[in-house]
């Protein structure tokens, strides 16, 4: 798996985990408005973008690559994660409470898809259009990929193996939190879209309810893409939580 680190080493790590369909890229607005000097690990996940010949295999098998990859940093992180990364900072933050101190977790699914099956096999079917440019690019508007990163969107879709869409999806579409999710002791917190289906919005109060010390908050004027829609907005959050700072809403 690719991993990118930019940054002083020794300095508390901030890792960022993508979303599925695109890649550590998604998160160049958003550390515009970061600090420069942070400690930053972004990797791009199994089957996309500079890992696109890694096919995605489980959560499991990313979840273990993503700590050995922060035991190597060698103090906890702060882990934010975005839709599929964001299932990825919650399974990482229950399994491995050791390397996660903080975690702000982004649109997850965490309430399981009925009927899994036809709309993998439906996935499956329609697989090709993905690489496709002038499909990805319709598909980029619902994904709120600004212009400047269109080029690095087009590029990744067209990268995603077949394996890696059907794998991902399925493991995303019937995620449950783990058990231990429960007991994390660092720092937890919960952000959804207002704008975002019912189903993201289940997910993020069940996050909430199984780990009742979290934050949960639903954001104005979001659908399912906050870091791209409010990067600045987001920023402002994640330092504000590393400096340990009140939060401003």
């Amino acid at each position: 798996m690719h991993v990118k680190t930019s940054g002083p080493q020794g300095e508390r790590p901030l890792l960022l985990l993508h979303g599925g369909g695109v890649a550590g890229w998604m998160w160049e607005p958003m550390r515009a408005h970061l600090d420069q000097g942070r400690r930053l690990v972004i990797p791009d996940l199994p089957g996309h973008g500079l890992s696109a010949d890694e096919p995605y295999v489980s959560h499991a098998a990313t979840t273990a690559a993503l700590a050995l990859a922060l035991e190597e940093e060698g103090r906890p992180a702060t882990v934010v994660g975005f839709s599929l990364g964001a299932q990825l900072a919650v399974q990482l933050a229950a399994q491995r409470p050791d390397l996660v101190d903080q975690v702000i977790v982004v649109s997850a699914q965490a309430v399981p898809m009925r009927a899994t099956g036809p709309t993998l096999a439906l996935l499956g079917a329609m697989a090709g259009l993905a690489k496709q440019e002038r499909f990805a690019r319709l598909q980029a508007r619902q994904l709120f990929i600004p212009a400047e990163l269109m080029t690095d969107y087009v590029r990744t879709s067209a990268g995603i193996s077949r394996e890696t869409l059907l794998r991902s999806v399925e493991e995303n579409l019937r995620f449950v939190p783990p058990a231990a999710w429960g007991r994390f002791p660092g720092a937890a917190s919960i952000l959804v879209g207002a704008e975002e289906k019912t189903l993201m919005k289940r997910s993020a109060a069940a996050l909430h309810a199984a780990l009742p010390s979290s934050a949960h908050e639903v954001v104005d004027g979001c659908g399912h893409g906050i870091p791209l829609q409010r990067p600045a907005w987001l920023a402002q959050r994640i330092e504000s939580w590393l400096d340990g700072r009140p939060v401003a809403r």
